[in-house]
């Protein structure tokens, strides 16, 4: 049997830059496919939460598969064992919620998959001015844009002194606050985290400035605002657009010692658009 070739740690240069079979196109990062089929998906299986889920095997199974790729970071791992992902999708699509998929968490938006997050969050896990004595908690202080189901950011606030994370769509913001005082009743030890509900592109200015930020869309510009709140040896991770190709990149910002930000572009992804403004929309069923 021939060994699958690792993926992690990346370098930046290798970040969704793994080419097809013979055919020299790359292999994009697509936290938001399959959700069509994922949809219909919910509507044909059905495994009343908890069957087999809430012990620890399934998420060490799928550890395990990421860590063939490479992932080798304590902390992350840990975090990914202990958050359960199941607890943030829909009953009836708890039967996928440990494949490498995303899922229809509504309004449009779904939950990335574990290899996605993985891959952003080991940027910033791997940023220059990154200090020994940040080793407890190496993603220091983390705005999260994009909440989403709210899964992303349980596992930032494993890695992170403080998360603020903010979220445009009100009906996915209480979403997700449901699901994380879940934690807060159910985990030990649960590290809270700062759930907004705001505009994105804004960022967060009373928490700021932030050790990291991630970004869950893009588009043809990086919001100013995200940059004025990355704070000195700081690391920024969104996709942007690239106005000469069309194509979204996803991009390494780092602040540097003397205040300049050097970027640094790690391969083509493909993310929702980025939105400004609220949404007050309720949930729909529909992708």
């Amino acid at each position: 049997m021939l060994n699958k070739p690792r993926r992690f740690p990346l370098t930046l240069e290798q970040v969704g830059t793994a080419s097809g079979k013979g055919s020299g196109a790359q292999e994009l990062l697509r936290p938001q496919a399959p959700v069509e089929q994922a949809e219909r998906d919910r509507h044909t299986h059905y495994i009343p939460q908890g069957i087999g889920l809430d012990g620890v095997g399934m998420r060490q199974n799928m550890v395990q598969r990421l860590t063939l790729e490479g992932i080798n970071h304590p902390a992350l791992i840990e975090a990914f064992i202990r958050i359960p992902r199941h607890w943030f999708v829909d009953t009836g699509l708890v039967n996928q919620a440990y494949e490498d998929t995303s899922l229809p968490i509504g309004s449009g938006q779904t939950i990335s998959k574990p290899s996605v997050i993985a891959t952003m969050v080991t940027l910033l896990l791997t940023r220059p001015e990154l200090s020994l004595a940040d080793t407890a908690f190496p993603l220091g202080r983390c705005l999260d844009i994009g909440t989403g189901c709210g899964y992303q950011a349980a596992l930032l606030s494993c890695l992170s002194k403080h998360v603020v994370s903010i979220e445009r769509i009100h009906g996915l913001h209480t979403k997700a606050r449901e699901h994380l005082n879940r934690l807060r009743l159910e985990l030990p030890n649960w590290r809270d985290i700062r759930l907004v509900y705001g505009d994105g592109m804004l960022g967060h200015a009373p928490n700021a400035p932030y050790d990291t930020i991630i970004a869950a869309a893009g588009g043809q510009t990086l919001p100013q605002a995200w940059l004025d709140q990355l704070a000195i040896g700081g690391r920024l991770v969104a996709p942007v657009q690239d106005c000469l190709t069309g194509q979204q990149m996803l991009t390494a910002f780092d602040r540097l010692s003397n205040g300049d930000i050097q970027k640094t572009v790690a391969g083509q992804v493909l993310f929702v658009p980025l939105k400004s403004g609220l949404s007050s929309n309720e949930l729909s069923n529909v992708p």
